[in-house]
């Protein structure tokens, strides 16, 4: 049985080692490496994220930033914030359920990330496969297009809600 943050591979190759843990160490580099700071706001919206185990909206965000802080910020900064953290590789944006999630792990050269979203219980898993990015490529260059940051979202059913009850 995988365990729950070891990364599949969709190459068909044996399973990665477990992923890494997102810490404030390399968010700061990440974001140091762009010439941006790990600012106070940055840290709670990532802590937030990693805390909840799980996607969360940025309204979902908001909410609990208001809980915690006790004033309200408004839904722009929050988007501005979730910009910076996936530009730095920190999170991922799944256009499917309009959410972000952690990604607790560094990305090699030509992998995509492909999530396999759960449409029972919402749980996600990520994948990374160097396949899927030469597909993706040669389907893109079929159609003259070239391809910034792919990634590809695959609904379906996990085992646990395959299994039922």
């Amino acid at each position: 049985m995988r365990r729950k943050n070891e990364r599949l591979s969709l190459d068909g190759h044996s399973a990665r080692p477990p992923a890494i843990a997102v810490t404030s160490d390399r968010a700061e580099r990440a974001l140091s490496q762009r010439g941006l700071q790990f600012t106070p706001l940055r840290r709670q919206i990532l802590d937030m994220l990693i805390e909840a185990g799980r996607p969360l909206g940025a309204y979902d965000l908001l909410a609990r930033q208001r809980e915690r802080a006790g004033k309200p910020f408004a839904p722009t900064q929050i988007y501005r914030v979730l910009d910076v953290l996936q530009a730095a590789g920190l999170i991922h944006r799944l256009a499917t359920q309009g959410t972000y999630v952690v990604c607790d792990h560094e990305h090699a050269a030509g992998e995509t990330p492909v999530f396999l979203v759960c449409g029972a219980c919402g749980s996600v898993a990520e994948a990374a496969s160097t396949a899927v990015e030469q597909e993706v490529e040669a389907v893109a260059a079929a159609s003259g297009f070239k391809p910034i940051h792919p990634v590809v979202e695959v609904e379906g059913r996990c085992a646990a809600c395959r299994a039922g009850p």
